[in-house]
C-alpha cells in the first residue's frame, strides 16, 4: 500500500458516510502467519493449514460440550487418577502429604467453583430456542432477525428476579427479568427486559440506591428477596417517580404464575435503522401465547415453602415434555414528531406508550425448545448487555439505558474473570468475530500473524472496517448546555399510575391493595406509612383512603407534586389488565390433582385422567401416601405423589371421584381437607363427582359465590354425567381461576 487512501475519509462531512476499509487478498497463509513452522502438523497444533477468515469460536456449543462415557478419571492436566478415593497419606494413619498433588488440585478447584453472583437478577433461569420472523421489515430496520419471513434466529432466554440472591425462592413478589441473546448474522444482539414495562427510577445515577434500598437492610441482613422493609419503601416514598412502578410491582404482574405465561419489554425507547440510515422509535413487546396468568398471593408464599424452585420447575419440565413456550414479538412504532405530541416524554422509563395510543404491530414468534446442558456454564455465566445492538439497533437518549449501557459490562468483566468473557462459549456470537484485540485473563483466541493494529499493510489491511455496511449510530440532533437535571415532562410522577389503576379490573385492584397493605405492616416506622398513602392521594382517592384504613391511619394531606401542571388525564387501557390476553393453550401444562384413596371409581378415575390428558393438562394421582390404592371396580390405582410432598398450590385444580370408601378415608386426612380448603381460597377450579361432593361438605366448602350465587368453578355432577361435568371443568380450568369466590378476609 503506497498510502492510506481512506484517510481523508475521516474528516469533515466525509466522515459521515464511512467507507469500507482498505484490505487485499492475502498472496498465501504464510502471508499473515506467526511463524514459518505453521504447516508443521502435530496433534496438538492441528494439521497446519489454518481456516483462512475463520474463528474457531463462533461455532454452535458441540465443541464445548463434553462427555464423560467410557473414560478414565484425570486430573486437569490430563493424568489418570489411580485412586480417587484416599489421599496421599505417610503410612495408613498417618499424616497427609504435601506432595499429593491430585488432592491438591481437587480441593483448589472446588474452592473456586463459585464466582461472584450478580447484584441483581441473581436468581435466574434459562432456556435455548429460535426466533421466527414474520415478515421482513426492511422499511424500518435492517436488523438480521427481520431480514425476511420464515427466517430462524437462534435465542438465548433467560428469566429472573430481581432484588433475590442466587438461592431465593422463585415465588417472591418482585419484578422478573425478560433477557434474549439474539445470536443473529451480524453479532449478538441483547434485548435485556422485564416483564413490567416501565422502572422504578428515572436515572442511571439513582439505580445503586434503589438497589441499596430493596437489598436485606445491611445491618441484619434482613429480609431477603422481599420489598415489604423500611429502607425500600422509605426510598419510595422520597421518590414520587417512582409511583408508575409501584402500581405494577404491587400488582399481580409481580407474581406470574408462570415464566411461561408473562409479558416481556424492553422497557426503553430504542431506535430502528434501515439500511437508508432512516429511524423511527421502538419499544418491543413479548407477549406468551401462554396468556398472562398470575398466582394469588396466599399462594405464592406457600409455594415458597412447597417449592422454592417452582418457576424453574415449571419452565424445565415444560420443555423437556415437548411443551415448548412460545412468545410473539411486536413492535411499538412511532416517530419524533409523535413522540413530541405525547403528554409524557419517551425518554422517561418510567412511562409506557398506551397500545390505544401506538398500536402493537407483531413481527415474530420465539419457540423455547431446549434446556441447558450445564446450568453454570450456561445459565449462570451467560452474559447480557444491553450495549450488545446490531446493525438496525440504536440507543435512545433515555438517562436509565445509558448509565445500563456502561454497568452491564462493567459487572460482566468483574464476575466472569475479565474482558474476555465474550468467548465464554454460551456468549460467543455465531458471526466472524475478527478485531485486534488481544490477551487478558481467559483468553481463548490463538490469534495468527504479528499484526494486532489497524490500519496495516502487513496483514493486507485486515481485518478491515466495513463502512457502511457495518454498525454505525444513527446521527441524531444534540443542543443545548452540559447540565446535570432531567426534562420538564418527566417531572409528572402520577398520570400514567392513575392510566394503570383505572385500567384494572375490580378483582386487580383488589390485589393491588392488599399487596400495598401487606408491604406497609411490615414497614416499622409509621411516618414511611404515611408518606406512601399521601403519594398514593395522586393517583387515586379511593385506592389512597383503602390503603388508610388497611393501616389504621387517617388520611394524611396529599403530598405535593414536583410539577404543578395538570396531571394528564387517560382513557382506561384494557390491554393493561392481565385478564386482556387469555392464551390461546387452552388448558395446556396446568396441573390437576386427582385425589383418590382405597374405594376410588377406578374406571370413573382412568377415564377423567384420560380425557385431561388429551387436551394437554397434566394430572397427577393424589393420595394420603405412595403405593396402591384398591378401587371399587376395576385395577388398583398408582398413587403418584402424596399429599405431603404435593400441596394444593402445586396444582391448578382439583378432581373428587367417586367412591365412599375413598370419601371415607381422605376425610379422616387433615392434609386432603386442608388441599381442598386451599383450592378453594386460591379460586382454583373443583370437580365433584357422586360421593366426591361429600368430601367438599367435610373440608366446608360451599358450592355457591358471596352474594349466593352457583360458584362456575365448583363442578358437581352425579357418577352418570361424567361427560358433561368434565366438559364443564375444563371450561372453568381454561379460565384458571374463579375471583369471584374471593373474599377479604377468606371465608374458609
Amino acid at each position: 500500500m503506497a498510502v492510506n487512501p481512506k484517510e481523508e475519509g475521516q474528516y469533515g462531512e466525509a466522515a459521515r458516510t464511512p467507507a469500507e476499509g482498505v484490505h487485499v487478498a492475502a498472496g498465501e497463509a504464510l502471508a499473515t502467519a506467526s511463524t514459518t513452522g505453521e504447516t508443521i502438523p502435530s496433534p496438538k497444533t492441528g494439521d497446519g493449514q489454518p481456516a483462512l477468515g475463520e474463528n474457531a469460536l463462533n461455532n454452535s456449543l458441540d465443541h464445548a460440550r463434553s462427555d464423560d462415557s467410557g473414560c478414565v478419571l484425570t486430573t486437569n492436566q490430563g493424568v489418570p487418577v489411580g485412586d480417587n478415593q484416599n489421599s496421599l497419606k505417610a503410612g495408613l494413619r498417618g499424616p497427609t502429604l504435601m506432595e499429593d498433588f491430585i488432592l491438591r488440585e481437587k480441593l483448589t478447584h472446588f474452592d473456586h467453583e463459585r464466582i461472584p453472583e450478580r447484584v441483581v437478577h441473581a436468581r435466574g433461569s434459562a432456556a435455548h430456542g429460535y426466533f421466527e420472523c414474520y415478515k421482513e421489515q426492511s422499511r424500518h430496520t435492517r436488523a438480521a432477525p427481520f431480514a425476511k419471513a420464515g427466517k430462524r434466529t437462534p435465542v438465548f432466554v433467560r428469566f429472573s428476579t430481581v432484588a433475590g440472591e442466587r438461592g431465593s425462592t422463585d415465588t417472591a413478589r418482585d419484578v422478573r427479568g425478560f433477557a434474549v441473546k439474539f445470536y443473529t448474522d451480524e453479532g449478538n444482539w441483547d434485548l435485556v427486559g422485564n416483564n413490567i414495562p416501565v422502572f422504578f427510577i428515572q436515572d442511571a445515577m439513582k439505580f445503586p440506591d434503589l438497589i441499596h434500598a430493596v437489598k436485606p437492610e445491611p445491618h441484619n441482613g434482613m429480609p431477603q428477596a422481599a420489598s415489604a422493609h423500611d429502607t425500600f419503601w422509605d426510598f419510595a416514598s422520597l421518590s414520587p417517580e417512582i409511583t408508575h412502578m409501584l402500581m405494577w410491582a404491587m400488582s399481580d404482574r409481580a407474581i406470574p404464575r408462570s415464566f411461561r405465561m408473562m409479558q416481556g419489554f424492553g422497557v426503553h425507547t430504542f431506535r430502528l435503522v434501515n439500511a437508508k440510515g432512516q429511524s423511527v422509535f421502538c419499544k418491543f413487546h413479548w407477549s406468551p401465547m401462554a396468556g398472562t396468568y398470575s398466582l394469588v398471593w396466599d399462594e405464592a408464599v406457600k409455594l415458597s415453602g412447597a417449592d422454592s424452585d417452582f418457576h424453574r420447575r415449571d419452565l424445565w419440565e415444560a420443555i423437556e415434555c415437548g411443551a415448548y413456550p412460545e412468545y410473539e414479538l411486536s413492535f411499538q412504532i412511532f416517530t419524533e414528531a409523535q413522540a413530541e405530541a405525547f403528554p409524557f416524554d419517551v425518554l422517561d422509563p418510567t412511562k409506557l406508550i398506551p397500545e390505544e395510543l401506538v398500536p402493537l404491530v407483531p413481527v415474530g414468534k420465539m419457540v423455547l425448545n431446549r434446556n441447558p446442558d450445564n446450568f453454570f456454564a450456561e445459565t449462570e455465566q451467560v452474559a447480557f448487555c444491553t450495549a450488545h445492538i446490531v446493525p438496525g439497533i440504536d440507543f435512545s437518549n433515555d438517562p436509565l439505558l445509558q448509565g445500563r449501557i456502561h454497568s452491564y459490562v462493567d459487572t460482566q468483566i468483574t464476575r466472569l474473570g475479565g474482558a474476555n468473557f465474550h468467548e465464554i462459549p454460551i456468549n460467543s456470537p455465531l458471526a466472524p468475530l475478527h478485531n485486534n484485540q488481544r490477551d487478558g485473563i481467559h483468553r481463548q483466541a490463538i490469534n495468527r500473524g504479528r499484526v494486532a493494529y489497524e490500519p496495516n499493510s502487513l496483514a493486507g489491511g485486515c481485518p478491515f472496517q466495513a463502512g457502511a455496511k457495518g454498525f454505525n449510530s444513527f446521527p441524531a440532533a444534540t443542543e443545548g448546555d452540559k447540565v446535570r437535571g432531567k426534562p420538564e415532562k418527566f417531572a409528572e410522577h402520577f398520570g400514567q399510575a392513575r392510566l394503570f389503576w383505572i385500567s384494572q379490573t375490580p378483582v386487580e385492584q383488589d390485589h393491588i391493595v392488599h399487596a400495598f397493605r401487606f408491604e406497609l405492616s411490615k414497614v416499622q416506622t409509621v411516618a414511611i406509612r404515611k408518606r406512601i398513602v399521601a403519594m398514593l392521594r395522586n393517583v387515586d382517592e379511593t385506592l389512597a383512603q383503602r390503603l388508610a384504613d388497611g393501616l389504621g391511619l387517617a388520611l394524611p394531606p396529599v403530598m405535593p407534586r414536583a410539577s404543578m401542571l395538570p396531571i394528564p388525564t387517560y382513557p382506561p387501557s384494557p390491554a393493561l389488565s392481565l385478564f386482556f390476553r387469555p392464551g390461546k393453550t387452552g388448558i395446556h401444562t396446568l396441573r390437576v390433582a386427582i385425589l383418590v384413596g382405597p374405594g376410588s371409581d377406578g374406571a370413573q378415575v382412568r377415564n377423567i385422567y384420560a380425557s385431561l390428558l388429551a387436551d394437554g393438562a397434566v394430572p397427577r394421582l393424589a393420595g394420603s401416601h405412595l403405593g396402591k390404592v384398591d378401587t371399587s371396580g376395576g385395577a388398583p390405582l398408582d398413587v403418584e405423589i402424596s399429599l405431603e410432598t404435593g400441596p394444593s398450590v402445586l396444582f391448578d385444580a382439583v378432581v373428587l371421584p367417586d367412591g365412599q370408601g375413598a370419601v371415607q378415608q381422605l376425610g379422616g386426612d387433615a392434609n386432603a381437607l386442608d388441599f381442598l380448603r386451599l383450592q378453594y381460597r386460591h379460586c382454583k377450579p373443583m370437580l365433584a363427582v357422586g360421593a366426591g361432593k361429600d368430601l367438599l361438605d367435610k373440608a366446608g366448602m360451599p358450592v355457591t359465590l358471596p352474594d349466593g350465587k352457583p360458584d362456575p368453578a365448583i363442578i358437581v355432577a352425579p357418577s352418570g354425567d361424567v361427560a358433561k361435568a368434565v366438559a364443564a371443568f375444563k371450561k372453568a380450568l381454561a379460565a384458571h381461576r374463579a375471583f369471584a369466590r374471593e373474599t377479604d378476609p377468606p371465608r374458609v
